[in-house]
């Protein structure tokens, strides 16, 4: 869900947490920036410090960070207006970001176009609107491959190898689709370039318990096949419950940050986000 149409930041009240090193995130934080630098030094995406927003002189990210490591799956979660999907977008261009740099493999990419993000190894799939309803399915997944449409049979049969029905329904149209399948379209889309980084945004919104069950077992699949992924969710505790590393957005900035498991089990983090937004999981 994109960050304007989302309940505004003045309804988060409280002040941002000490992340996990202990360091309050606005008290200078250069020891935490420095915890960052040194995780993210392998990292194949990084954020560093970064401030953007829709408008000019509106800020949704005040400094915030971020890395995945090779292969990992790493969560963002926090509550509504945090700017979870405001750091996605701006990690892929569609958000204008005016301090800090994003880097991926080591080269940086800060403000580069989606399609530029998309040759060089980044894929991401929107909340909302993610597929040609008109279209077929193996027609959207050829519109993954637009700019290398001879990798199309190789990438669909890697593709329909995570989605099997992907194959079998391949001259169905996506519009005739319920909204899981959509979702599973959607996400086979995104990998059809072969990224080395997907980004997906709230995955499981608005699907059926089944449904979204169903999308947290095949987003694992894609990490397992190798793909390191960044997902912004609202379910949660279902979202820590399969991320490597999980990152809690309050305000704009980090708040807490340490693996999923640890940051189920944290008492602070259970008070103060899971207990509403663990409601969906």
């Amino acid at each position: 869900m994109s960050e304007p149409t989302t309940p505004s930041r003045d309804d988060v009240t409280s002040p941002p947490p000490p992340t996990r090193s202990g360091v309050e995130p606005d008290s200078g934080d250069t020891r935490a920036r420095q915890v960052h630098l040194d995780a993210a030094a392998d990292a194949v995406l990084r954020a560093d410090d970064l401030t953007a927003g829709y408008l000019p002189g509106v800020n949704i990210l005040n400094g915030a960070d971020l890395y995945c490591r090779p292969g990992e799956l790493v969560g963002i979660i926090g509550p509504n207006g945090a700017g979870k999907s405001t750091l996605l977008k701006a990690l892929f261009g569609l958000v204008r970001i005016h301090s800090g740099k994003v880097l991926l493999e080591g080269q940086e990419i800060t403000n580069q176009r989606a399609d530029v993000l998309v040759a060089r190894g980044i894929g991401f799939v929107p909340q909302s609107d993610n597929v040609f309803p008109s279209l077929t399915i193996e027609e959207n997944l050829e519109m993954g491959t637009y700019q290398a449409p001879k990798r199309f049979s190789e990438r669909f049969d890697f593709v329909a190898g995570l989605f099997p029905a992907l194959r079998d329904r391949r001259k169905q149209r996506a519009g005739s689709l319920s909204g899981g399948e959509r979702q599973m379209v959607a996400m086979g889309r995104a990998l059809m370039m072969e990224p080395s980084v997907l980004l997906l945004d709230e995955p499981s919104a608005g699907l059926s318990p089944v449904m979204q069950d169903e999308v947290f077992v095949q987003t694992r699949k894609i990490n397992q096949a190798g793909v390191s992924v960044v997902m912004v969710e609202q379910n949660a505790k279902r979202c820590l419950q399969i991320c490597d590393r999980g990152y809690v957005l309050d305000q704009g900035r980090n708040a807490y940050t340490a693996t999923g498991r640890e940051l189920i089990n944290d008492p602070k983090v259970v008070e103060l986000y899971l207990g509403t937004l663990g409601k969906a999981g």
